[in-house]
């Protein structure tokens, strides 16, 4: 008995594997030359890192500190320290002034058309379902358009006294002579008008974003409101906007600031006329420093707007979004 215990005891030593001598295992969380994984991702963004660093930080503060400075507009000129005077000037200006409210108003109908236009397209293909395709890829074209070939498009539709649209209208007896609208040429008008372009190219933008964040609604939360006699109005009031509010946040924030910053568009079409009817913040921070020569005029002016954008973004996160709120 006594041997028979003793040979099984031997047998399950066989058995079981000999570790003594194999070495031990790395941590999970360790690289094979002993690099954590937090080192590893940070080595990984270094490139990213280094690249916004010379890119975006570096302009920045070099906008910051020239707005304290008088800058002589020649390469080597010299430079005088002159405080806050750069500041007082830019907002004491009526120029700056009416740039700026101009900005407000384009902005507020560009994204406000943008937003109409791009949820009802968004609920229209999402009705749809996958019937919608090929009208979602064709949809999306003018989003591929460069801004600078859209202006110049719209430009020659709207221009003057030979637009292509003023002729469509005369011709269907909309308008008696093709000159009776000036498109571009009107102070009244010329800030509707340069905003079409802009809502015709990005409209497709914000209709994806917001087709995005469609398919992530619950159905049966609709199915549910369907069945208790909610309307297609209550359903997008009370249900649908409130699960989009990130989205929205994401969408408005992005589109406001893009379209505060508009530059392009109005240059190709107007270039801030007629009567500075249509220049925005953009293109006086733009001529402050290439048509009068004042650098730190510009930079002051420019960190005012950087200020503004912020200030917006934050303000839009906060209610729009309401991080922490129940949805």
């Amino acid at each position: 008995m006594t041997t028979r215990l003793a040979g099984r005891e031997r047998a399950t030593r066989l058995a079981e594997p000999d570790t003594r001598h194999r070495p031990a295992r790395r941590p999970a969380g360790r690289r094979r030359k002993g690099m954590s994984d937090r080192r590893y991702a940070a080595l990984l963004m270094l490139p990213a890192a280094l690249f916004l660093a010379a890119f975006v930080a570096w302009p920045l503060i070099r906008l910051v500190v020239d707005s304290f400075y008088e800058i002589s507009p020649i390469s080597g000129g010299p430079r005088t320290f002159v405080g806050f005077a750069n500041y007082a000037a830019a907002l004491g200006g009526d120029t700056f002034q009416d740039a700026a409210l101009r900005t407000v108003a384009y902005t507020l109908i560009v994204v406000t058309a943008e937003f109409v236009l791009g949820l009802a397209t968004a609920l229209l293909f999402s009705a749809l379902g996958r019937r919608s395709s090929v009208f979602r890829t064709i949809f999306l074209y003018p989003l591929m358009i460069a801004p600078v070939v859209a202006g110049l498009l719209w430009r020659f539709l709207l221009i003057d006294n030979s637009g292509i649209l003023n002729h469509i209208l005369f011709r269907v007896g909309l308008l008696d002579s093709p000159t009776s609208i000036g498109w571009l040429s009107d102070p009244d008008l010329v800030l509707w008008a340069v905003a079409i372009p802009d809502i015709w190219l990005t409209t497709s933008f914000m209709t994806l974003v917001l087709f995005a964040g469609l398919q992530n609604v619950p159905g049966d939360i609709l199915e549910a409101a369907r069945l208790d006699g909610a309307r297609a109005w209550t359903l997008l009031v009370r249900i649908i906007i409130p699960l989009l509010r990130p989205v929205i946040a994401v969408a408005l924030i992005v589109r406001g600031i893009d379209a505060a910053k508009a530059f392009d568009i109005i240059l190709i079409q107007t270039g801030g006329g007629p009567q500075n009817a249509s220049q925005t913040l953009s293109l006086l921070i733009y001529q402050t420093m290439i048509r009068f020569g004042e650098p730190g005029l510009a930079s002051a002016m420019g960190t005012l707007y950087l200020i503004a954008m912020l200030a917006v973004a934050v303000v839009a996160v906060w209610f729009i979004w309401r991080p922490g709120a129940d949805t």
